[in-house]
């Protein structure tokens, strides 16, 4: 009973510590989410912000990401276009609110600070918008 008790202990253990980072990542992301990306595609992720109706296209809905694609979570189209890799229409070269945000933010962490800075919020991102397809 004991043996089972400690096996059943480190098991739990060991899914909490790989969990744990997975949901502080969407945490991360939800947080970023709200402060960058909500004006524009809602707090929901379903493209009705205050800000959607002032938008010369039509603002997507993030929720749908997987579904456009096959059930499978396009990772890393999304991160490539939150980091600007990938232009979007409507977007330009750089997302509006990201692009000034994490360089000024980014900067004083150092070049290479700055730029591990830069790629785990994008990350935290591309996860909490992961979490939220239906």
């Amino acid at each position: 009973m004991k043996r089972t008790f400690s096996v059943l202990s480190a098991f739990s253990a060991a899914v909490f510590l790989m969990c744990s980072p997975m949901a502080q990542a969407e945490e991360t992301g939800q947080r970023e989410y709200m402060n960058a990306c909500a004006s524009c595609h809602g707090p929901a992720g379903l493209g009705n912000g205050p800000m959607a109706e002032f938008m010369s296209v039509k603002v997507p809905d993030l929720t749908q990401l997987s579904a456009q694609n096959d059930g499978v979570f396009p990772m890393l189209d999304v991160i490539q276009i939150i980091d600007g890799r990938t232009g979007v229409r409507g977007h330009g070269s750089e997302m509006p609110v990201w692009g000034g945000q994490f360089k000024a933010e980014a900067s004083a962490a150092g070049a290479y600070g700055g730029e591990v800075i830069a790629r785990g919020r994008i990350l935290s991102l591309a996860y909490y918008l992961q979490s939220i397809q239906k």
